[in-house]
């Protein structure tokens, strides 16, 4: 049948991946990829998913379960396993029937050891270990177990185990000198005005003694003077009256 070629191609495949001492090489993370977060996956068991007998199921029965398969892998971004289903659904009924009961399950498993291969990027080593672990033993039920929980948990232990990222050192400004308890600080000098200097400002004594006296005087003769005046005019005007 059509079918069993492509069957032992996928098989030739498996077992042409790498085991994990040769996925060792992987280059080796940095901090950042240790402890990256990820959007955590729940991948399918594909095999809970025939419910139905293959032998005695129609075409209507085996077509929806290939398009139930089918879009389990691609949620579960699978490689290898969606192209082989779309190529099966051109096939006929016992084509598809022949690839539910035997190839199915091959080309899943093929497609769950590439994608714990995948895991591989960046990983830090406990990462590493555990998917070697996985890839020694070679199974279903440990691919599953591994992709759904040890990833995880390997992960967190790379994630504790990187050291703590020391702080970049600033530069420190060296603060201005202050004045000591026995550093004497020169007052503030102010300007000021003599005092007794009339007109000044500042607030200056008033003046008193012999200035008052002089001014005294002056004011009066200019009181004389002006009354004086006053009278020779009166006079002036009278007499050119008369």
């Amino acid at each position: 049948m059509r079918w069993k070629v492509p069957a032992g191609a996928l098989m030739a495949l498996a077992f042409l991946i790498p085991a994990a001492p040769a996925m060792a090489q992987v280059e080796s993370p940095g901090p950042i990829d240790a402890c990256q977060t990820v959007e955590r996956k729940s991948y399918t068991d594909i095999r809970k998913l025939i419910t139905i007998d293959l032998d005695t199921a129609t075409t209507v029965e085996l077509r929806v379960l290939t398009a139930q398969i089918l879009a389990a892998a691609d949620a579960d971004s699978l490689p290898v396993l969606p192209d082989i289903i779309q190529e099966r659904l051109k096939g006929s009924s016992d084509e598809l029937r022949a690839f539910l009961k035997t190839e199915v399950q091959q080309a899943w498993s093929t497609a769950l050891r590439i994608s714990v291969v995948r895991t591989l990027t960046g990983a830090g080593p406990n990462v590493k270990a555990a998917t070697q672990k996985v890839l020694e033993e070679g199974t279903v039920d440990g691919y599953l177990d591994y992709l759904n929980d040890g990833l995880y948990a390997a992960r967190a232990l790379d994630c504790a185990s990187q050291p703590t990222p020391t702080p970049t050192s600033q530069p420190t400004t060296t603060p201005s000198a202050t004045p000591s308890a026995t550093t004497t600080v020169a007052p503030t000098s102010t300007s000021s005005t003599t005092p007794g200097a009339p007109g000044g400002e500042g607030g200056g004594l008033p003046v008193t003694g012999a200035d008052t006296t002089t001014l005294a005087g002056i004011g009066g003769a200019l009181l004389l003077l002006g009354g004086g005046g006053y009278l020779i005019a009166r006079r002036r005007r009278s007499h050119f009256v008369a």
